[in-house]
This record gives C-alpha cells, sequence and structure tokens, in this order.
C-alpha cells in the first residue's frame, strides 16, 4: 500500500463501510487516516458498542465519524440510537446521502412516538434520498415528511402501523419504484397509488382481513399477504403475481384481463371458489401457475373444490409450461367426470413440467388416471417429480 498513489489508495479505503474498520484504519497511519474523508457509505452493526471503553455517547462517537467524512453518500445503522442523536447525524449529512437504513427498535415505545418531532419525522432532514430502509417501526401518527422526489426505494420491516400514518407515508414518495412491508401489523385498509411502482411485496400480519387497492399502472411484480380483498385497477404490465393469506380467507380479487401475466401464486387456507375461478379466468396467458389452497367455501365451512373439467382447464391455459399443484386442486381435477371431454386431437401443447403432490391415497384410481392423462396428452412433457402423500387430508 505504501507504494500505491494517494489516489489509488483513496479508492481502495472509500470501500470501506464497517464502522469499525474506519477506526481502525484512523490508526494505521496519518496517510490513511487522511483517506477518511473520501468515504461515501457508513454502517454500524448491531453490537458496534458491546465493549466501548470511551465515556462519549454511541450518538456522539457517530456523529463525529459522519463529521469527518465530505459526502457521505450511505449509513447504515443497527445499532440503538436516541431521536437527538438522529436528528444531529441527519442535520449534518441528510443533504448528501442517498441511502438510509435504520434500525428503529421503537414498536413499543408509543410515548416516543408521539414526541414533535419524532424519530420518523427527522428523517424528513435527508430530502435527497433514493433508498429508505426501517426495521423495527412504530407509526401509528402520521409522519412530518416532506416529499421525497428522489426516492425509488421504500422498505418498511417489522412494523406497527395505522392506516392514515401509512397513506401518509406513501404520499410523501410519489415516484417510489420498488415497495415493500413486510411483517407490518394492524393495517385494515390500504390503497396504493403510485404512478411509477414496479415491484411491491406486501405481507400483512395479523386476522388476514385487510383489504388492498392498488392503482399503479406499470406495476410488474405483486406478492401479497394477508389480504381478504384485492383490487387492481391496471395490470397491462403485471407479468408475476402471488397472492397468499395464511391466517384469513380470501373473499374477492378484482383484477381484470392479465394479458401479460406470466407466473401466477395462489396459496392459503380458504378461498371462496368464485375468487379462484377469476383468477384463473383471468390468468389463460399465465406460463407458470402454482396452486396450494387447501379448501373452498364462502363462510366458516370449509368445502373441497368442485370439479374442474380436465379439458377446458388445459384449453383455456394454453400456453402454461410449468404447473405446480397440490391438494384440493389436483382432486377436483381427478373427479370421475373429469376426463369425460376428451376429444380426438387434444394434447396440452407447451406443459413441460408438473410437479404434483398428492395429499391422500382416497380415490387413487382416478387420480392415476390424471397423471396418466398428464402423460399421454402433454407431448412436450420434460419432467413430473413425485410428490408425497399426507395421511388424514380432506382431498
Amino acid at each position: 500500500m505504501d507504494s500505491l498513489p494517494d489516489a489509488i489508495v483513496q479508492y481502495i479505503l472509500s470501500h470501506m463501510k464497517n464502522a469499525r474498520d474506519v477506526a481502525l484504519c484512523n490508526c494505521v497511519s496519518k496517510r490513511w487516516k487522511e483517506s477518511i474523508p473520501y468515504l461515501k457509505s457508513l454502517y454500524f452493526p448491531r453490537n458496534s458498542f458491546d465493549n466501548q471503553s470511551c465515556d462519549n455517547s454511541p450518538d456522539d462517537i457517530v456523529l463525529k465519524m459522519i463529521y469527518s467524512i465530505v459526502c457521505l453518500e450511505e449509513l447504515v445503522v443497527y445499532t440503538p440510537f436516541s431521536k437527538a442523536g438522529l436528528d444531529s447525524w441527519l442535520m449534518l449529512a441528510g443533504s448528501t446521502l442517498k441511502h438510509l437504513e435504520l434500525r428503529m427498535d421503537n414498536l413499543a415505545d408509543y410515548q416516543g412516538c408521539l414526541e414533535n418531532p419524532s424519530k420518523l419525522d427527522c428523517i424528513s432532514r435527508a430530502k435527497n434520498l433514493e433508498s429508505l430502509k426501517l426495521w423495527g417501526v412504530l407509526m401509528v401518527s402520521s409522519p412530518k415528511w416532506d416529499v421525497f422526489h428522489k426516492l425509488q426505494n421504500l422498505e418498511i420491516v417489522g412494523a406497527r402501523l395505522e392506516d392514515p400514518a401509512l397513506s401518509t407515508a406513501l404520499r410523501a414518495c410519489p415516484n417510489l419504484t420498488n415497495l415493500l412491508l413486510l411483517g407490518c401489523e394492524g393495517v385494515r385498509s390500504v390503497s396504493i397509488e403510485l404512478p411509477h411502482l414496479e415491484q411491491c411485496k406486501l405481507d400483512f400480519y395479523g386476522l388476514g382481513n385487510c383489504s388492498l387497492s392498488v392503482s399503479c399502472p406499470k406495476i410488474q411484480f405483486l406478492e401479497v399477504q394477508g389480504c381478504s380483498w384485492i383490487r387492481v385497477q391496471e395490470t397491462n404490465c403485471l407479468r408475476n403475481l402471488s397472492i397468499s393469506n395464511n391466517a384469513g380467507r380470501v373473499y374477492m380479487v378484482d383484477f381484470g384481463k392479465l394479458a401479460a401475466l406470466e407466473s401466477l401464486t395462489l396459496r392459503g387456507v380458504q378461498w371462496c371458489w368464485d375468487a379462484i375461478s377469476k383468477m384463473l379466468y383471468w390468468a389463460s396467458e399465465v406460463k407458470h401457475l402454482y396452486m396450494k389452497v387447501e379448501f373452498t367455501g364462502d363462510f366458516d365451512t370449509l368445502q373441497p373444490f368442485p370439479e374442474v373439467d380436465f379439458v377446458e382447464f388445459f384449453n383455456n391455459h394454453p400456453k402454461l409450461q410449468k404447473f405446480d399443484i397440490h391438494g384440493a386442486m389436483f382432486a377436483a381435477l381427478c373427479q370421475k367426470n373429469s376426463l369425460k371431454n376428451v376429444e380426438s386431437g387434444f394434447v396440452i401443447p407447451c406443459l413441460e413440467e408438473v410437479v404434483v403432490t398428492v395429499r391422500s391415497p382416497l380415490n387413487a384410481e382416478q387420480k392415476m388416471s390424471t397423471l396418466e392423462s398428464l402423460l399421454k396428452y402433454g407431448k412436450n412433457l420434460k419432467t413430473m417429480p413425485s410428490g408425497h402423500c399426507i395421511p388424514n387430508s380432506p382431498d
């Protein structure tokens, strides 16, 4: 390193992120210390101050390190911090920050959430953010954020939210292209209207009875967990769609024609059959279909799937290449009348892979007949991995 030009040394050291490495770098030599101002990123792991021996508080140490950097673009803090500390950091570096990631850890701090300004409010100082990631967030009151015009990525993981607070936060980020809300509870009704959004992953924790409305004309990838009522108004660009509800029921879906859809995943314990049949109808151009829904039924009574005509199903999905089918849907295809409409010349033209999970030994003869039909009519079928059997299953 001693034989390298200063510019090369600065370039190499500028790729350091871990705060401990940066602190050690200060002690190596005067030349290395003089390279610290050219760092672009700082990362403070959870245990950064576990063995702290100096008198300075963690907030002050972070502030001192930020102060030593000319143009900090990325700040990641997993160690605990105070509202005053965060405010001082962002007052100093907010104008240059592009990426901010914070472990808030304030899920139980309801009183702190009501402070004015709160920790969340302080983030408004970083006006030029392009990416914001928050962990362990309590957002029961609307954050006082100005508009983040440059923000394209927003990720909130492990949060307790109120509907108005979430709506306010989303309105402050009008140019998002990626939105992730993972492990969020407290939400009852969510409306997302973002003209540039392309990828969206929503995971709502709780009773599984949320309602969701999405109006995003550029949406390409949508994954939803925990909603009973789902309406997506503009789907011309939607290529990948996943809907699951592990705790509740899926009562209503409204998508319209899914002409660009390539992959569809349906999961859950119970779906209304009307919702399932609509999704299958709209997704007629799908290439990969994954179905793991155990029961149908409109109310508390769990019911098996109605009979599904084998020929009609595959005629309605002519581009299907991979079919991953579990339990109830496979049983619906295996009813005694499912194969009665097979005509000469019928083929499944594009099917290459079928994954079948057999969940019960009941109706074994009919199930074998369906498997044989998949092999017979799937002219391009290449693989059919064997599934497994779970006894005492309802199908």
